[in-house]
């Protein structure tokens, strides 16, 4: 094997020169697709306090049979904004808006997206809408539930539910944007000699999530104005006392939102290819397999969402058919945990923070996949439907699946944002705590929702007491866990280590820059030679950069 060479890195000096704006404005009005990201990891970083703190309100709600913390109505506002919040401004956007938007022009050897200005004002729409709906919350709230049935969020409630609408159909314009760019940007500036099948897996899931993104977000955003037309004009599309369909409701929203679980899912599987093919030092075992399992499941999404209707009057042959399509859906999805799971067979596996997140990726989405087979099954289906058994697959796929993907990719690639390592003993701590906290929260629901417990109750009979508190507890075990990183990555920021441009030792473009990188990535446009994760022997393994006297090589093999 070649040695693997990378290409002129400035030295921090240099960096900084290139780097040198740093005001305010030069933020707000930067087309530097870094920057735009840092911009998104703040912004979706408030978000996600914004809904652990509802999240916190319902697990105290719950910890007594009787409702005796917050009324019915107060407490069908905070499960509606906690849902609301955490689905359309931090678990659809979380990974895209930041890790892609920071890498996925480096890792195919590009200066920027191909629209630095869409870029930026994503951004600011993604605000626009996030202020919006945060009105919404604070003007008197909504109770309909996140998925905004009908009729009651078009007749019935007296909540703010156009005006968290709105916030909702704004905010999904960011995401066609950024759809938009990616796919533009993968398919024309690709460094010479990156080809399709050089790609890393972190793109192709990223191509794919952009269709869905693209081709699934204006349909939930039609539907919305649709609901808010009714509400205001009073004409029958979902009401039936006007001669509209509720079920039309549920057809439209979910041919979106079901896709939109693979919006939040499928960047997180890009991230976990990438950590455990790096942290293995193995190429990934039946890559064209993995990557056109990404493609698939994009497919496959937008032909599945009738499984959510198995209750709401749908048809039942209907049924059959989307009972079928549901459990095909799980194909690719068990092709990508096979061969990650023959990646590491026999591989030289270093148990790193990124790698912790990865493995527990892969035993919550094992668990939420799984249970999911269950949900596809019309008998099982009608018996959990509307119950906690419902609420804990959600949260094993969405949230297990985007929280944790996210998380090991942010550690993987704090090194290059930050320039800066993190505390190794706290990030190992930390993952323990939050994979032990987050199965002693949505395991007993499992339980409960099978025996009978229905969701969206703020008062429940006194035998399911013991499985919310267990809920509960887990809950605040999950909390601290999440918060030991917030202060450990933000301390780093000034106190950590500086890190090399390549710290983990591996080959792909991202790390053949400095870190943080200059603002335009690469000082020289790279040749790709190479398959993607195509790992050198340590003492092959080489780095050309500028020293202070001149170009230099210097071994990157020794820590």
């Amino acid at each position: 094997m070649k040695a693997i060479e990378t290409f002129q890195l400035p030295t921090a000096a240099k960096v900084n020169y290139i780097n040198a704006e740093y005001g305010l404005k030069s933020w707000l009005l930067t087309k530097d697709h870094k920057r735009i990201a840092l911009l998104y990891l703040g912004s979706i970083s408030f978000f996600f306090f914004l809904g652990g703190l509802y999240a916190m309100f319902i697990r105290l709600e719950l910890l007594t049979p009787q409702g005796d913390l917050l009324s019915s109505a107060t407490y069908n506002k905070v499960f509606t904004q906690h849902g609301i919040i955490m689905v359309f401004f931090f678990l659809i956007p979380s990974i895209p808006a930041t890790l892609g938007n920071f890498l996925v022009p480096m890792m195919i050897g590009a200066k920027d997206l191909a629209f630095p200005r869409i870029n930026l004002l994503s951004w600011y729409i993604y605000l626009l809408g996030g202020f919006i709906t945060i009105y919404a919350l604070l003007a008197g709230g909504v109770d309909t539930g996140w998925t905004f049935y009908a009729p009651y969020s078009t007749t019935f409630s007296n909540s703010y539910v156009i005006a968290a609408g709105l916030g909702i159909f704004v905010s999904g314009f960011s995401s066609i944007l950024t759809g938009l760019n990616f796919i533009v940007t993968i398919h024309t500036m690709r460094a010479p000699g990156m080809t399709w099948f050089r790609l890393p897996l972190f793109i192709w899931s990223h191509y794919a999530t952009s269709l869905v993104m693209v081709l699934g977000t204006p349909v939930i955003a039609i539907t919305i104005l649709l609901l808010a037309f009714e509400r205001l004009a009073h004409v029958g599309i979902f009401d039936p006392a006007a001669g509209g369909d509720p079920v039309l409701f549920q057809h439209l929203f979910w041919f979106y939102s079901h896709p939109a679980v693979y919006i939040m899912v499928l960047p997180s599987m890009g991230v976990v290819s990438e950590l455990i093919a790096n942290f293995s030092r193995k190429n990934i075992f039946g890559y064209k397999f993995v990557a056109f399992s990404s493609l698939a499941i994009a497919v496959f999404g937008f032909l599945v969402w009738g499984h959510h209707l198995f209750v709401a009057s749908q048809s039942v042959y209907a049924g059959m058919i989307f009972s079928f399509l549901s459990f095909a859906v799980a194909i690719p999805s068990a092709i990508k945990v096979f061969n990650w799971t023959a990646t590491l067979y026999k591989g030289s596996i270093s148990y790193d923070t990124p790698m912790l997140y990865a493995l527990g990726f892969i035993g919550l989405f094992t668990i939420g996949g799984m249970t999911g087979l269950f949900l596809a099954s019309i008998a099982i289906d009608v018996h959990v439907s509307d119950t906690y058994f419902i609420v804990a697959h959600f949260h094993y796929i969405m949230v297990g699946g985007a929280l944790f993907g996210y998380l090991g990719g942010l550690h993987y690639w704090w090194p290059k944002i930050s320039g800066r390592m993190y505390p190794e003993g706290w990030g190992r701590f930390s993952a323990l705590v939050i994979y032990v906290g987050f199965n002693l929260t949505f395991l007993p629901q499992f339980v409960a929702g099978y025996l009978g417990m229905p969701r969206r109750y703020h008062a429940y009979p006194p035998e399911f007491q013991v499985f919310n508190v267990l809920s509960s507890a887990g809950a605040s075990i999950l909390g601290f866990g999440l918060l030991i990183p917030a202060i450990y990555l933000v301390w780093s920021m000034r106190y950590g280590k500086h890190a090399e441009a390549n710290p983990w030792h591996l080959p792909g473009l991202e790390w053949r820059t400095a870190s943080p990188p200059p603002t335009e990535n690469f000082l020289v446009t790279p040749v790709v030679t190479w398959e993607a994760y195509e790992f050198a022997p340590p003492e092959e393994t080489r780095v050309v950069g500028f020293g202070d006297e001149g170009l230099e090589a210097a071994d990157i093999s020794k820590p």
